[in-house]
């Protein structure tokens, strides 16, 4: 671990209702796709770390799921504790809001939010206001809705303000020394990712036809040199569901199977052996011991 009177380390929650961009944000901070992306809504279930080590400081992002205040299942009330506990261990706060669009869903997320952790509004898909005019209103607007360090406009998709953003945060860092290796870049399994990098491509893929109850069970990982052999489930509720995923003559979850592993031999630096099946279990999702077994505490 390094310590330096000027280097900074700290940790620093993602938080915001759900589809503000989370993920994306922390995928570009980070330079890698660790926390998975596509336009549905509630993609991101778990909490992730992210670790960006720079000479004078060291960022621990911790990606969070979006707030959910729609669904009431054990599934939604697990994200909603990891919401919680992010928002309880860390040193400042990334509250992600959509530019021009600010309702109660951000207030709720905004009162769960200590009233002694710095918090830095980011206000995202600025590349996306059609009017570049009604943005410094809309800020304005965001500074009475609470005692906020710094508001952040960005675009995490093109990359725009990042570095700003970094600039901010590391003026509330504590002064300490890092917290992880210089070469960490997560504290989550390869097992982990290969589940979501499958997750991620059944959402892109199949998107609104697919039902929200759906996962990925890693039934076998054997690393075997460079190379990873993977068996996967995609676990559904009900039999009905398996002909959306597996589609005409296999064809969807052919190409599921292939973009994850694609996507696995990136990251991991190796070839892949990746096998994907359905697999029917009703109920899953409001299962408290199903759900430990799929890595929600």
């Amino acid at each position: 671990m390094k310590t330096m009177n000027e280097t900074r380390s700290g940790q620093i929650a993602i938080v915001g209702r759900p589809n503000v961009g989370k993920s994306t944000l922390l995928n570009h901070l980070i330079g890698e796709k660790l926390s998975i992306v596509s336009r549905r809504a509630q993609t991101t279930r778990h909490r992730i770390l992210g670790i960006l080590t720079r000479p004078d400081a060291q960022y621990v992002f911790v990606d969070t799921p979006g707030f959910q205040t729609r669904y009431g299942n054990a599934l939604n009330r697990a994200m909603n504790r990891d919401v919680r506990q992010a928002l309880a261990e860390v040193d400042v706060v990334l509250f992600v809001v959509e530019a021009g669009r600010f309702d109660d869903r951000d207030r709720v997320v905004r009162q769960l939010i200590p009233d002694d952790c710095p918090v830095i509004i980011v206000v995202n898909k600025i590349d996306q206001c059609k009017n570049k005019e009604q943005l410094l209103p809309f800020l304005a607007r965001l500074a009475g809705e609470g005692r906020f360090t710094a508001i952040v406009p960005v675009s995490a998709m093109r990359g725009v303000q990042t570095e700003a953003l970094l600039s901010e945060t590391r003026k509330l860092l504590p002064n300490t020394e890092w917290l992880y290796g210089e070469d960490e870049m997560t504290d989550r399994s390869e097992r982990f990712l290969a589940a979501e990098y499958i997750r991620e491509k059944l959402f892109r893929l199949i998107g609104d036809e697919l039902p929200y109850v759906a996962a990925v069970e890693i039934e076998k990982f054997v690393v075997d040199g460079a190379l990873r052999r993977i068996s996967a489930a995609i676990l559904v509720d009900r039999e009905g569901h398996k002909p959306i995923i597996i589609g005409s003559g296999g064809a969807i979850i052919k190409r599921i199977a292939s973009e994850a592993r694609q996507d696995m031999q990136r990251m991991f630096d190796g070839q892949v052996f990746l096998e994907v099946f359905v697999k029917v279990k009703s109920g899953w999702a409001d299962d408290e011991r199903m759900l430990k077994t799929l890595g929600y505490d």
